[in-house]
């Protein structure tokens, strides 16, 4: 490494945010300028450790020393051909990712891991301030058609892998705009759309056909598109909301975390919203049923509505502030995380049973009755939970916001007429990414269920791979696994 010494020199340190009650008056986001000394200092940090444990816990299997080896260097071309030899979209990972690989980071058995994350989005930036991001486009064309179904990081990752393999890629997308997920999932305070507009317009220039407002098994019949293609990726995500069949459920004020969220993006980008659909916190004693990122984004965009108050249930319980003997090193650790939004403000509970929405007169939602509960390990040999007696109660809520996961994808109007097989779960079943139908894939959440930005990228890298193969025989594509790579390739 550049600095073998650098982790005994130095301490991790991340870049500063705006101050909490300032940033929930905009969309804008939340990190100030951080110096290029320590950016170069963070990356001294990385260890000669020999097994480079980082490269596992990456989904991407990002090529971690080195890059940071090319920053504490500053040599950023280096840098960002390191990084994009595994990673299509640094820009979006390197805000918006929960960092894997900084867990099973060696150095952080015993001190805080290197800052893998900060130092990737700083890559991506300067780079692109450098224009060292450049339009690449194939040098030849083989003759084939793809259609990718879904936009989001799945379908731009599949996407981008099958035109540098010289496919002609087109994708339908069926929402207004383009970028899925990272479009309309992710609040602009996370990450701002002009990043995504900004890698859209490199794609675009490469070649790749972008078509919104086309939902495919609704607009065009998807055994149409099979037809029309040599092959299709199917990246359509896990769309579909759990739901909480409590008594009262049917109140008004009751909506699925995305559909707010959604309504937020577009607002920011400059919609306007009907009234009589518009779903907004503002002056409201708002409940976030759901303890992960979606229901931290939900506290953190009812914030900036001006919400009367804010509460967040989980019905797991409070997960411990530092790791157990049972969740070693490099696992992901199951830990007590704060977001950016929760230090904005809200009553966070863990351990806790919804029972009941309660309407008013109007049917409108006013209350939601709780329970406190005890987990315990149970004959099974499996956690379960028991009420605790008495501790039964009434929050006040007029708005509830569902943010308990997705169960899978939307598949009906995809496998109407094509009959494409699906797992226990509803998701679409592959071998190798390729469906019970030849020239059919899938890729991310469609088919691994609900997951991270991250895995969707590898998903849509690896399916490309696969279809590449698929037409040609062999592949000039990148492996996550080298166990995929033939020997005679």
């Amino acid at each position: 490494m550049g600095k073998p010494t650098g982790f005994l020199e130095f301490d991790r340190e991340l870049p500063g945010k705006r101050d909490s009650k300032t940033r929930i008056n905009d969309y804008k986001e939340l990190y100030v300028d951080f110096e290029d000394e320590k950016t170069n200092q963070q990356a001294a940090r990385c260890m000669d450790c020999g097994i480079p444990f980082c490269h596992s816990g990456c989904p991407l299997g990002n090529i971690i020393p080195e890059f940071n080896d090319a920053v504490y260097n500053e040599d950023w071309e280096l840098a960002i051909d390191i990084l994009q030899s595994t990673n299509n979209f640094p820009e979006f990972t390197g805000r918006i990712c929960p960092a894997p690989c900084e867990s099973a980071c060696v150095l952080g058995i015993n001190k805080p891991p290197v800052a893998i994350e900060h130092i990737e989005k700083t890559i991506v930036e300067k780079a692109f301030s450098k224009g060292l991001v450049k339009i690449r486009k194939p040098e030849y064309r083989t003759g084939k058609k793809v259609a990718v179904v879904g936009s989001g990081p799945a379908g731009l990752a599949a996407a981008s892998q099958l035109n540098k393999a010289g496919h002609t890629v087109i994708v339908f997308e069926r929402a207004d705009r383009i970028g899925g997920l990272l479009r309309y999932g992710i609040p602009d305070f996370k990450l701002e759309k002009q990043i995504i507009d900004r890698r859209l317009e490199i794609m675009q220039a490469e070649g790749i056909t972008f078509k919104a407002n086309v939902h495919v098994g609704v607009d065009i019949p998807f055994y149409t598109i099979i037809n029309e293609v040599d092959a299709v990726v199917l990246c359509g995500g896990a769309t579909i909301p759990r739901d909480l069949n409590i008594k009262g459920r049917d109140a008004e004020g009751i909506h699925f975390a995305m559909d707010f969220l959604t309504q937020q993006n577009k607002r920011v980008a400059g919609d306007t919203i009907p009234e009589d659909i518009s779903i907004s916190a503002e002056g409201k004693h708002v409940i976030v049923i759901g303890g992960g990122d979606t229901g931290s984004d939900c506290v953190g965009t009812s914030n900036r509505h001006k919400a009367k108050s804010v509460t967040q249930i989980e019905l797991l319980a409070k997960p411990p502030e530092e790791r157990s003997e049972d969740d070693p090193w490099p696992n992901y650790p199951m830990i007590l995380r704060t977001s950016t939004s929760h230090e904005e403000g809200v009553d966070r509970k863990w351990s806790i049973l919804t029972k009941e929405f309660i309407a008013d007169e109007k049917g409108r939602v006013k209350a939601l009755r709780i329970v406190d509960i005890k987990w315990d390990i149970g004959y099974s040999g499996k956690p379960e939970f028991k009420e605790i007696e008495g501790s039964e109660r009434d929050l006040p809520c007029d708005l509830a916001l569902l943010a308990i996961g997705f169960v899978h994808g939307e598949t009906d109007k995809i496998t109407e007429k094509v009959e494409i097989e699906l797992d226990a779960r509803g998701n679409i079943n592959t071998n190798n990414y390729q469906t019970n139908i030849p020239n059919v894939f899938a890729a991310g959440d469609m088919r691994r269920g609900q997951s991270l930005v991250v895995w969707a990228i590898a998903e849509g890298r690896e399916a490309a791979r696969a279809v590449d193969k698929y037409l040609m025989k062999e592949s000039v594509l990148e492996a996550r696994d080298a166990s995929l790579i033939d020997v005679n390739e």
